[in-house]
This record gives structure tokens, C-alpha cells and sequence, in this order.
């Protein structure tokens, strides 16, 4: 067998292990602690955020605060904040964007 094979299978093993590994503990993770909880409700956020906040602020690689990028995800941030509606905050969002741009 030759070396790619050798790591395919382990890697497949080593895949294969870990998920069977919350299976085999999922007893013991169905109680959670109230702390871990509410860690563990920080995580969608600060993954969001550390995709969307990088492309408003550097989209060319660079900081840039002139774009219409960034104006027009503050006001949708606004819109999202104000009116808990993901519809609206895309239409305001992606309209503002343009409109910013046509200018």
C-alpha cells in the first residue's frame, strides 16, 4: 500500500474515532452546566463575526473605511438590531449597498 492510501486510511479511522467517541460519551453530555451553556451560545456570534467584520473592514487586504461595504453592513447591522427581521435587514442591506454605489 503506498504512502497516500496509508494516510486515506488513517485518516479515515482517525474520523471514524472521534465521532464515535461523542457517541459512546453522549450520556455524559446530555447534562450540561448553566456556564457551559452560556459559552457555548457565544460561539455563532463570534464566528459570524469573525467572517463578516474582516470583509467590511479589509476587503482589498487593507483598512479601509470609504467603501460602501462597510456603510451599507452598519446600516443592515442597524436594520437586524432594531427589527430582528432577516428579510429586511438583507433588502436594506443589499439597497443600501447600491444605492451607495450608484452615488
Amino acid at each position: 500500500m503506498s504512502r497516500v492510501w496509508a494516510a486515506i486510511v488513517m485518516a479515515g479511522i482517525g474520523t471514524f474515532a472521534m465521532r464515535a467517541s461523542f457517541l459512546a460519551a453522549a450520556h455524559r453530555l446530555a447534562i450540561v452546566p448553566p456556564w457551559v451553556q452560556r459559552l457555548l451560545r457565544q460561539i455563532p456570534p463570534a464566528a459570524l463575526a469573525s467572517i463578516v467584520v474582516p470583509a467590511l473592514l479589509r476587503p482589498e487586504g487593507r483598512i479601509d473605511v470609504t467603501q460602501a461595504r462597510l456603510y451599507a453592513g452598519l446600516l443592515a447591522a442597524l436594520v437586524a438590531w432594531r427589527t430582528h427581521n432577516t428579510i429586511l435587514t438583507l433588502a436594506v442591506g443589499m439597497a443600501a449597498l447600491l444605492a451607495i454605489r450608484a452615488l
